[in-house]
């Protein structure tokens, strides 16, 4: 239940945490389980970007389309994100997106042999 906070947010269609194995922990809204696929396969880019370019640690991701923006954030290894209507002030819920990093960046993963 990390993501309810989002919930009240205006302009929030979808949620969702990723886990450090691309798994979705928590999706909410319309949409919320393609936001939590995608954010997975994000997460693999900007890794992949990290090493390539040497540009340390890329913690957050804004995207634009016509109707949405996409605010993604990495959390240790989480990745967590939030799909709002195009139009609606972001900051609300990049605030809210920073205060859960703190806490999901503490939460325990189990590392695969």
């Amino acid at each position: 239940m990390k993501l309810a906070a989002l919930n009240d947010v205006p302009g929030v269609v979808a949620s969702a945490l990723v886990g450090p194995d691309g798994l979705p922990i928590e999706s909410y809204g319309d949409g919320g389980g393609a936001l939590a696929a995608e954010l997975a396969a994000l997460r693999g880019s900007l890794d992949r970007m990290e090493r390539r370019l040497g540009s340390g640690e890329i913690t957050r991701l804004t995207v634009t389309s016509e109707r949405i923006e996409i605010v993604a954030l990495a959390a240790g290894k989480f990745t967590l994100g939030v799909a709002l209507v195009r139009g609606h002030d972001t900051r609300s819920a990049q605030q809210t997106l920073a205060k859960l990093a703190q806490d999901v960046a503490a939460l325990p993963h189990l590392e695969r042999p």
